[in-house]
């Protein structure tokens, strides 16, 4: 949707360069490793218990929280592109409104969560199955963690406010703030006090609430000096469809997506628990890689966004190209790293010999995911930040239709080779449709090349 260009004067003279987009992309790339940390200490201390029925529930459990809580990642995509166009064109109280709006999703889905609890651990002991003490252990985990359901999805909507203005410095401090009090919490609750996997929950409960607090208070401080926004705008129920449609289209690509590397784990568990077990390994180095590419997508989105909001085209063509380079620098040097020393980082995750053997031999494809999958991340943040979310949308829908039929023709010739291949075509097609379309909607928002 298109704003009008009143406001766009005051905000027209800021121009993208390198060290504008690093100054972003650097400090929420070390925001995001610091998620992978968490996991591995609430993993060690678990571990440490000598109980593989508490490990295989905390692993369980945090299955059911990645699919429970990618549902509502919106709130911080989709409110750091509205705010990042309301900062572009210099509308203070639009800003204010647009975190509101969210702080108000955030509550009353959070909420709900909490009062779904028992059909979400229905649903979570149903697909995941296990033994009776696995369940046992994964109901314990989920049921203490979901208390937190609110003030983690306020966490979403603060960070999207942060990064939607550019404050990734902030956005890094809040996070870490989150994470380094969830891991000494875990140590501490779940190893001294002796607590266990319920230590490792309320440690998360704790530290998601302080969170939320400190991101409040630091926000609604900064509100208090400019002024307070009328109750008609918060309540604009124009402003709310807009962000519900936005949010629609984001939830939807992110099922989109989870569902396709749920195919892909399918598809390599067919081929026996080696494979499996192999390919699980391999993603591991891909999702690694997905940390370092995420900060550039969160640079693409917040200058692409205020791009858009201060209709000035010069900025976004050239948010375009450089957190191209810088992406695709970063892919390049994440696939060296990966070439040069992924035998040493697949024995660091696994001690079978027959698993690192079938991993080493599916290395290259795991390695260039990077290279492969690096348009569609600074795409993704382009897109969300200038809000063409349903373009977004479906070019993932399209993109799964391509990786679909790729599986089904490669994977029955080349084996676990095929699926890999149709894994990058997966990728290839997402970042190719996105960018083929980035010219017209350019034009159509900002106007033509000046």
């Amino acid at each position: 949707m298109d704003q009008p260009v009143t406001q766009a004067e005051q905000a027209r003279p800021f121009e993208v360069t390198h060290r504008l987009v690093l100054s972003i992309a650097v400090p929420m790339t070390i925001a995001y490793l610091t998620t992978p940390l968490l996991g591995l200490v609430d993993t060690a201390v678990v571990g440490r218990l000598g109980d593989a029925a508490l490990l295989g529930g905390l692993a369980a459990g945090a299955i059911v929280f990645d699919v429970a809580f990618a549902t509502f990642n919106f709130l911080r995509t989709g409110t750091a592109g509205l705010v990042a166009q309301a900062y572009g064109r210099a509308d203070r109280a639009e800003e204010q409104a647009v975190f509101w709006r969210a702080f108000a999703i955030a509550i009353i889905s959070g909420l709900l969560l909490i009062a779904l609890t028992g059909p979400i651990l229905w649903a979570g002991t149903a697909f995941i199955g296990g033994e009776a003490a696995v369940r046992e252990a994964m109901a314990l985990y989920v049921g203490i963690r979901l208390l937190c359901a609110p003030s983690a999805l306020v966490n979403y909507a603060v960070l999207g406010y942060v990064l939607g203005r550019g404050e990734a410095g902030l956005g890094l401090a809040l996070q870490a703030l989150v994470n380094g009090v969830n891991i000494a919490l875990s140590i501490w609750l779940g190893l001294v006090l002796g607590w266990g996997i319920a230590g490792v929950a309320w440690g998360t409960v704790i530290a998601e609430t302080l969170g939320a607090i400190v991101g409040l208070v630091i926000i609604v401080v900064r509100f208090g000096r400019l002024g307070r926004v009328p109750r008609a705008m918060l309540t604009d129920l124009t402003a709310f469809r807009r962000m519900a449609a936005v949010n629609r289209d984001i939830m939807i690509r992110s099922f989109v997506l989870l569902g396709a590397f749920a195919l892909f784990a399918r598809q390599g568990a067919q081929q026996g628990t080696l494979v499996l077990a192999a390919n699980a390994v391999l993603m591991n180095l891909f999702l690694v890689a997905g940390y370092f590419l995420d900060g550039i997508a969160t640079a693409a989105e917040q200058l692409a966004g205020r791009a858009v909001g201060a209709r000035w085209r010069p900025a976004f063509d050239r948010t375009v190209r450089l957190t191209g380079v810088w992406g695709f620098a970063l892919a390049g040097l994440a696939t060296m790293v990966f070439m040069l020393f992924g035998e040493q980082l697949i024995a660091l995750m696994t001690t079978s010999p027959e698993v690192r053997g079938a991993a080493l031999a599916f290395l290259p494809w795991a390695a260039a995911t990077a290279l492969t999958g690096v348009l569609a991340f600074q795409m993704d943040g382009i897109f969300i930040g200038t809000t063409w979310s349903s373009d977004m949308r479906n070019c993932m829908l399209a993109s799964l239709v391509v990786y679909v039929a790729a599986i089904w023709l490669l994977q029955p010739v080349f084996g676990n080779h095929g699926l890999w291949a149709a894994l990058h075509v997966f990728l290839i097609m997402r970042g190719l449709t996105l960018a083929a379309l980035v010219p017209r909607r350019a034009e159509q928002t900002l106007g033509p090349v000046r």
